[in-house]
């Protein structure tokens, strides 16, 4: 559904859309009905073309020289968010920054933009959806390229078109089934039953079961892999934590036990998002906080994706059966072994030797256990809390189809709605647009 462009203050926002600090430059971004007169504050003249790059000299509030700036004037409603807009690119120095914003400060009628705003007019003024604005929440959180690309997905709208056919498709299905109920006396409406939108209701459930089971995958996604490092105390586990990250975030000591607690390392590997945990060396543990220890490590390698067994000999059996987990064999110190299995990976934290290898293991499982991330499927709770109302609602029609007209019609209107908290693109004047152009209300 499209929204009429609207401003839903009367007051003009501008906020900095660029990192603090010096840099090259730096964007203002200025949005509502008085941008005109800002340019005339700021540039001494409102005529810029639209969606143009001018450059312009700009002053401050006393009308002194400060900056030349690259200016971009957009109309409404093209425009990010369907206002009248300008974008001033000056350089980054925060002499100029500050003295641009309390140019625009001085002009009567604007203000500061809340966190969000700007979205928030686009939203309203039916720019971009929720579902898209989620997507942009996640780009900027977005610390790997898998996440990245995920998040892409989302902020494109594909999963907002998706929605969309899904809408359209129930609408149809609505249009039919009020049709019995408010135009029953028409000789086109005699001609529907119920039998006929019960096709349209289980592919949309099974589109949504399928995009709900993908939810697990976007959720693994934003958390990352877990990748326990596990082992007898000694074997070189805070070695290789301290390897991966770059940075001695473990204790290393030749004195077992010295890991008491699990330590974390998050790494990029292969753009998908990897959190290594160190453990406690796992043995009979007689100290009790060490023994704690151990059983922390224990639990921690049940909930693993995947669990590193190091050992420095060719040991590969885990004390009391190990975790059950996905596990990976790993032979350490390599600088110091002379003879081994070489089917077994043989490494070295201290050298490096065999890490690429370890890591190549690592990024393959990772890969396969993120397999299908780039399909479009719901990604926060938000979304899988309305589409799990929706399925319900149409599983209820499924389920008992013969109900009277109006509980099919009602659980029809539920499931609409549900799918509109998504994207919140819907209206109840659609279903009416659907009636008159499929049953031709009005001849």
């Amino acid at each position: 559904m499209s929204m009429e462009p609207q401003s839903f203050h009367d007051d003009t926002i501008y906020a900095v859309s660029t990192s603090g600090g010096k840099a090259a430059i730096a964007v203002i971004r200025v949005s509502g009905s008085r941008t005109d007169s800002i340019l005339r504050q700021v540039c001494g003249r409102s005529a810029f073309k639209d969606r143009s790059a001018t450059l312009a000299q700009i002053f401050d509030e006393h009308g002194s020289s400060l900056d030349r700036a690259v200016v971009i004037r957009f109309f409404s409603p093209r425009s990010y968010t369907g206002e009248d807009m300008v974008e001033f690119q000056v350089t980054g120095g925060r002499a100029v920054v500050s003295g641009l914003l309390r140019a625009i400060r001085a002009c009567p009628g604007t203000r500061p933009a809340d966190a969000g705003e700007f979205a928030k007019r686009a939203f309203f003024n039916g720019k971009v959806d929720l579902a898209e604005i989620e997507g942009l929440a996640s780009i900027i959180d977005a610390e790997t390229s898998a996440q990245l690309r995920f998040a892409i997905t989302m902020a494109s709208g594909e999963l907002s078109r998706q929605f969309d056919r899904l809408s359209n498709s129930l609408l149809g299905a609505m249009a039919q089934v009020e049709s019995m109920l408010d135009f029953s006396d028409m000789e086109d409406a005699a001609e529907i039953s119920v039998d006929s939108v019960l096709p349209i209701v289980r592919e949309a459930e099974e589109v949504l079961e399928a995009m709900l089971q993908g939810s697990n995958l976007s959720e693994r996604l934003r958390d990352g892999l877990i990748v326990v490092i596990a082992g007898a105390p000694n074997v070189g586990k805070s070695t290789l934590l301290n390897f991966l990250a770059k940075r001695d975030i473990a204790i290393v000591s030749p004195f077992p036990g010295t890991t008491r607690d699990s330590l974390e390392a998050a790494v990029d590997l292969g753009g998908f998002p990897v959190t290594f945990v160190d453990t406690a060396g796992i043995r009979e543990a007689l100290d009790p906080i060490e023994a704690e220890g151990v059983a922390r490590a224990i639990r921690r390698g049940l909930s693993a994706d995947l669990v590193l067994w190091l050992s420095d000999n060719d040991d590969v059996t885990a004390p009391n059966g190990g975790t059950k987990r996905p596990t990976l064999a790993v032979r350490t110190k390599a600088d110091l072994a002379t003879d081994f299995d070489e089917s077994r990976l043989l490494i070295s934290a201290k050298t490096g030797k065999g890490i690429d290898a370890l890591l190549a293991r690592i990024s393959d499982f990772a890969r396969d256990h993120f397999c299908g991330v780039d399909r479009v499927t719901v990604g926060t709770e938000r979304q899988i809390y309305a589409a799990e109302g929706a399925i319900t609602a149409l599983r209820c029609i499924l389920a008992n189809p013969i109900r009277p007209i109006e509980i099919v019609a009602e659980d029809l209107r539920a499931a609409l709605h549900a799918i509109s908290r998504i994207s919140g693109r819907i209206e109840v004047e659609e279903v009416l647009d659907q009636i008159f152009s499929r049953l031709c209300v009005g001849k």
